[in-house]
């Protein structure tokens, strides 16, 4: 018997032409029940909530995927001009509850659970944190996704799918042990696979310049090993207006499965090292670089990434357009979120070049008006470089394009400034040295049509500092756009109670307007709308207070004020000066300084780079401390310090809502942005910081008054750095003498001897970039502030209601549109679902 494999007597599109699912919690509920039991193949023998959660998601999912399908339709109608945001790193959290509020589902659902007896809480928990990021960086990435689908603007992300996230962070006997994070052990079902977006993406082999007919130069890229990216699809949806957009991620793949000859002749691991080396593109994020091969892949990451995405949109682009580029420019834009993928740069111009045929003058022409690149780092060791060799190895056919790109924009510089040597040699991609460096930083500048800082701050010194000759050349070329945090999930998912108590003073379109937080100014000074505000804080307190002894066994109580630092770990962000202050409060205790105490809690969390010893070293200081303070009688409840480990996006939306105080004390001119800063300043915490960053606007935003300030700012650091002289500072600062004599004693590490010498020469010596030393006495103060703030609840509560009233400026709502308004220029298209 023969079966028909292609029916023609059906046309292909009406298999899409379903009428609408229908959002009632009866159908929900019939809905999740077929998944369970038809899909899943569950039946009453399941002791397992795991998958119920992965039906629920599927019944979800099919709520979105209608969505997604009329938000595709209607960019396609629309025709117009479309972003495409280019990031190493997405730190999403868990999808499930943004999902449920996005859609406006949360009711419906709640309802259709409790017909099985079902508990939201518990199928939440559930669902790993996707392991696509590993902080700031990623997690903007994520707050920028969702407002383009809120902004209904058509912005596809491009990634990495990585098999193992970021590792997860334990500690053992204080010190940081890291294990791989299988986030995808049990699946992704957010997740749609579409292999026939497969592409070849190229390493190895040689390139070969020829001159045509024409007189053209043009390039092959020969004898290549190859891989295959194969994408997967994420939605990504809008505040409850029908628009679901794309996050595409590229899964490593061999190009066969394993060589047949090999495997038949007996040599099985020969057989599959090809499918192997592939796989490895994409199994981790971001490897430790600290040795070659670490750097190696890290280069294989970035360029598997570019050349996947533009391959696919240029795909794309061909299938509706045709051959013709004349107007890809007009209609593309690509935004490359920091240095990682400045290789798109020589890599569209190869594509051009070498698969669309067209001249250098026209390729170039359309690479620098479509690449648009932001910066996110102040520290000049964190703007990637990679050797010349490593290129010509991985990667030579982009390397004779780098080359070209440098000799053509060194012609410019000279023709600018004629007989500038020392510029030429600043300004080229190429650093030369004994080992031939490709910065990616000059790349990403010279290929785009704009450069951006993320906060005002941090783009004024990019242009007087370290990009200062590119501006000297393309002033017009340079922006800034301040970073923001997206509200939905940072507080209507985050801090439910806090938004109920919003929403009933002012309505709900806060929740897509932020500045109408603005509305709660007048209600900062009414008596009962502060201790309301203060009951919801107490029980988000609880409720961190939990999570702190579920994974600290610190026990925090919840009337004490809540002192939190949580981010990467690393020396720029200054938890030294933190586990400092700490110190001195156990010092202050331990002599019976404790007249008119504020009892405190201070927590820290973040990971360490696996190779960075002195992040690591830290860590181990603060687990030490912690165990010393929070076992002494002596001390009790007047203070308690838990460090929190393998600290994340779902751990985040714990801590933030209960949290009095917001610790952003980098040194002034180190932090680019922050974006913790901001999302605790939205759930009512109070600042105490440096003037660094968008803590300067966020001081402006809420007034200097309800922001507790310390510390030289960014140009008094500067001039510190040449006469800086700790020890003179410590021998005037009898508390901060008291403090590293406590260190320097071993009372914190009396079985380990020597453990924090380390940490003790950085913050003593001369040439500490950082200034911890500098900044301590002032520090101090600020605290003492605060502790002496937060004894009057009343005046407490009035500036924690105006630190979020005032934070409305922070949401990425307002930072897409200023990119949109002044980059990317879209048109924003609702999508063709009803709402």
């Amino acid at each position: 018997m023969h079966h028909r494999t292609h029916d023609r007597s059906l046309p292909h599109a009406s298999l899409t032409e379903v009428p609408p699912l229908s959002n009632d919690p009866q159908t929900l509920a019939q809905d999740l029940q077929g998944y369970y039991t038809h899909h899943l193949g569950r039946d009453r023998n399941c002791r397992t909530t795991h998958y119920i959660y992965k039906a629920l998601v599927l019944t979800l999912r099919d709520r979105l995927m209608e969505r997604w399908k009329n938000t595709r339709y209607a960019y396609q109608d629309n025709n117009g001009r479309r972003a495409y945001y280019m990031s190493l790193e997405y730190l999403m959290g868990r999808a499930l509850g943004n999902a449920l509020l996005n859609l406006g589902l949360e009711e419906e659902i709640d309802q259709a659970l409790s017909m099985f007896s079902l508990d939201m809480e518990e199928l939440e928990a559930c669902e790993s944190d996707a392991g696509l990021g590993n902080g700031g960086l990623g997690r903007l990435a994520a707050c920028f996704l969702d407002s383009c689908a809120t902004l209904q603007l058509p912005v596809c992300g491009y990634g990495i799918r990585y098999r193992y996230g970021m590792f997860r962070q334990h500690i053992r006997n204080g010190e940081q042990v890291e294990e791989p994070d299988h986030w995808l052990r049990d699946g992704y079902p957010w997740e749609i696979e579409r292999p026939e977006y497969a592409q070849r993406i190229r390493f190895g082999g040689r390139s070969e310049v020829k001159r045509e007919a024409d007189g053209r130069l043009s390039g092959r890229w020969v004898e290549t090993h190859d891989v295959l990216a194969i994408p997967y699809d994420v939605p990504i949806p809008g505040f409850r207006n029908g628009t679901v957009n794309t996050l595409r991620l590229w899964s490593a793949a061999a190009t066969d499965e394993f060589d047949l000859g090999e495997f038949n002749s007996g040599a099985y691991p020969e057989s599959v090292s090809a499918k192997n080396d592939a796989e490895k593109i994409t199994m981790v994020l971001y490897p430790n670089d600290a040795s070659e091969n670490g750097k190696e892949l890290r280069l294989r990451q970035q360029y598997f990434l570019a050349s996947a995405s533009l391959q696919d949109v240029l795909q794309q682009w061909v299938g509706i357009e045709g051959i013709d580029m004349d107007r890809f420019a007009e209609k593309n834009v690509f935004q490359l979120n920091d240095t990682h993928p400045a290789i798109c740069v020589p890599e569209l111009m190869r594509l051009l070049l070498d698969e669309h045929c067209l001249s250098w003058d026209e390729a170039w022409e359309i690479t620098s008006n479509t690449m648009a690149y932001t910066n996110h780092t102040l520290l000049p060791e964190a703007l990637e470089k990679w050797p010349v060799r490593m290129f010509q190895r991985l990667l030579p056919r982009l390397l004779d394009i780098i080359y070209e790109i440098n000799a053509r924009f060194l012609a410019e510089v000279s023709s600018r400034w004629p007989g500038d040597r020392d510029r030429i040699r600043r300004m080229s991609i190429i650093e030369e040295g004994p080992e031939p460096m490709v910065r990616m930083a000059f790349l990403a500048i010279v290929g785009s049509f704009s450069v951006n800082g993320v906060a005002a701050l941090h783009s004024r010194l990019l242009q007087r500092g370290m990009f200062k000759d590119f501006f000297e050349m393309w002033p017009q070329k340079f922006n800034n756009k301040t970073n923001g945090v997206t509200p939905r999930r940072w507080v209507a998912a985050a801090n439910p109670m806090l938004t109920e108590l919003i929403s009933e003073q002012i309505g709900d379109g806060w929740i897509d307007d932020l500045s109408q937080l603005r509305k709660l100014i007048p209600l900062a000074g009414d008596k009962d709308f502060q201790q309301r505000w203060l009951t919801v804080k107490r029980d988000n307190k609880v409720r961190l207070a939990d999570l702190v002894r579920q994974r600290c066994e610190v026990h925090f109580d919840p009337d004490a004020l809540f002192d939190v630092q949580v981010k990467r770990i690393h020396e720029y962000k200054r938890q030294l000066l933190n586990v400092l202050h700490v110190i001195h409060l156990y010092d202050r205790i331990k002599r019976g300084d404790i007249q008119n105490w504020t009892p405190r809690c201070v927590l820290i969390g973040g990971k360490a780079a696996p190779g960075y010893a002195m992040a690591k070293r830290i860590v181990k200081l603060v687990n030490n401390v912690a165990h010393v303070v929070n076992n002494d009688p002596a001390v009790g409840d007047l203070l308690k310090v838990a460090f929190f480990p393998n600290y994340g996006v779902s751990a985040m939306e714990v801590i933030c809502p209960g949290t009095d105080l917001s610790e952003q004390i980098s040194t002034a001119g180190k932090e680019a942005s922050g974006t913790g800063n901001m999302k605790f300043m939205m759930n009512g915490a109070l600042t105490i910081g440096t003037l660094d960053g968008a803590n300067i606007e966020i001081r402006e935003e809420v007034g200097e008054e309800n922001f507790f300030l310390f510390g030289l700012n960014a140009e008094e650091v500067a001039g510190m750095r040449e006469n800086y002289d700790p020890a003179a500072i410590i021998a005037a600062d009898e508390n901060l003498a008291r403090v590293l004599q406590l260190l320097e004693s071993g009372h914190f590490n009396q079985f380990e001897p020597g453990i924090f010498d380390p940490i003790l020469r950085a913050l003593t010596s001369r040439n500490d970039p950082w200034l911890t030393v500098a900044d301590f006495a002032d520090y101090l103060k600020a605290q003492r502030a605060v502790s002496q703030a937060y004894r009057d609840q009343e005046k407490w509560a009035k500036m924690s209601i105006l630190n979020t009233a005032c934070s409305g400026r922070f949401s990425t709502d307002r930072t897409i549109s200023e990119y949109n308004d002044e980059i990317w220029k879209l048109r924003p298209t609702p999508s063709l679902s009803a709402k």
